[in-house]
């Protein structure tokens, strides 16, 4: 099981982030699309490096406003697997 990162290792992380917050236990970034086709495109790009790092986001989608979120739930919050998957997940074009 991955490790939680204490407060100090999640802000040096989360300082190399753009466009994503830390609300609670969770990082959290929304995009926004033309129209939901364009939505549902981007999402499916987040399968590959998903699956790849075993790691999976919880995905909200509202017509073209994709709502990604990511915590280790296994271990209760925050953990390396979240930050290097949402730099992953924020070079997606």
């Amino acid at each position: 099981m991955a490790s939680l990162l204490s407060d100090t290792e999640i802000q040096k992380r989360f300082s190399q982030l753009s466009g994503w917050t830390v609300e609670g236990n969770q990082l959290r970034c929304t995009w926004e699309f033309k129209d939901f086709i364009a939505a549902i495109a981007w999402v499916n790009k987040l399968v590959e490096p998903s699956e790849a790092a075993a790691h999976h986001p919880d995905i909200e989608i509202s017509y073209n406003k994709v709502t990604v979120n990511l915590t280790t739930h296994d271990a209760g919050g925050l953990t390396e697997k979240d930050f290097a998957l949402a730099q992953q997940i924020s070079q997606l074009d």
